[in-house]
């Protein structure tokens, strides 16, 4: 692990939104478009993370021919993409807006195509604006052997920091929508 995932000595335990959702709540998609966790992107992963207990959730997704590198094996890019979509829905339980700062992923076994991957994530440490969190990937289900894991830093921006970057008729189209919580959500993880 990087020393730039490791935690400061005065990093403070993480602490769950009062109005985070609830234990076991599907968290849906940030944003219809978004390749991890949209409906509107085909080949997208469709992820569907559940909130868990403190800043903790799990996911899954199922790896589709779209998504293979070696011929019937999930691309490792893919995998990472998994890995980094389910750290950055912690955000949610926290309530900010953050983006991945450092992401570090750790391939353990291969992973065939039509395998249903089931993610679990927690955050670790908050620093200021820093986030620290971990995943883990496993095959078939959360007692299934581990494929991939990861560690990650995320780094708490505001909206402006879309609003500067991104395309303007997407980020015009996502602050005009009229349900505030999707609005928010539009804007909750990775840049």
């Amino acid at each position: 692990m990087s020393t730039a995932l490791t935690p400061p000595a005065d990093a403070i335990p993480p602490v769950r939104h009062p109005d985070a959702p609830a234990p076991g709540e599907l968290l849906g998609a940030h944003y219809d478009h978004c390749f991890g966790c949209g409906g509107g992107q085909p080949h997208g992963l469709h992820l569907e993370a559940k909130a868990g207990e403190g800043v903790s959730l799990t996911a899954e997704f199922t790896v589709t021919p779209a998504h293979q590198g070696a011929p019937g094996l999930a691309h490792g890019g893919v995998l990472a993409t998994a890995l980094d979509e389910t750290l950055g829905s912690l955000n949610w339980l926290l309530r900010v807006i953050a983006v991945t700062g450092r992401l570090e992923t750790d391939f353990v076994r291969p992973v065939p195509v039509d395998t249903v991957l089931f993610l679990e994530a927690e955050v670790t440490a908050v620093s200021g604006r820093k986030i620290y969190s971990r995943a883990t990937g496993r095959i078939g289900g959360p007692e299934g052997p581990v494929a991939v894991r990861a560690e990650a830093l995320f780094i708490e921006v505001k909206v402006d920091h879309f609003v500067d970057n991104g395309r303007p008729q997407e980020i015009q189209a996502a602050m005009a929508d009229p349900d505030q919580v999707r609005r928010t959500r539009a804007f909750e993880v990775n840049p």
